[in-house]
């Protein structure tokens, strides 16, 4: 993506998860010496993912385009879903498409959140 990220899939709701306490250990463990975008996720279904997003120096986020490719990448190179999934976050759903080749594409709305 062009940014590190570690994505984690969970067996909980990821409203349930602590992302407040978790998030900053994993964003500076010492294993990413420059420190990770952090997100975790849960699975719907197949064309379905709920996640947060811990994003480096930031904090918990509403939304993250880079992490919702990485979580969209991994979930398909783990079998969990196909080419096509929607990634649901806090601030919106954005869809990501994924065929296995270099270029991951990344659709959904835009606006002005201030």
């Amino acid at each position: 993506m062009g940014n590190p990220h570690a994505v984690t899939f969970i067996d909980q709701p990821v409203e349930e998860f602590p992302l407040h306490n978790i998030g900053p250990l994993v964003e500076r463990h010492p294993i990413f010496p420059k420190r990770v975008n952090f997100e975790v996720v849960n699975i719907r279904d197949d064309g379905n993912l709920d996640a947060r997003v811990w994003e480096r120096g930031s904090g918990e986020t509403m939304a993250c385009g880079t992490g919702a490719c990485a979580i969209g990448v991994a979930s398909r190179l783990l079998g969990h879903t196909g080419d096509r999934v929607a990634v649901h976050l806090p601030g919106g759903t954005l869809t990501i498409d994924w065929d296995g080749t270099d270029e991951v594409y990344l659709e959904g709305p835009a606006g002005r959140g201030f």
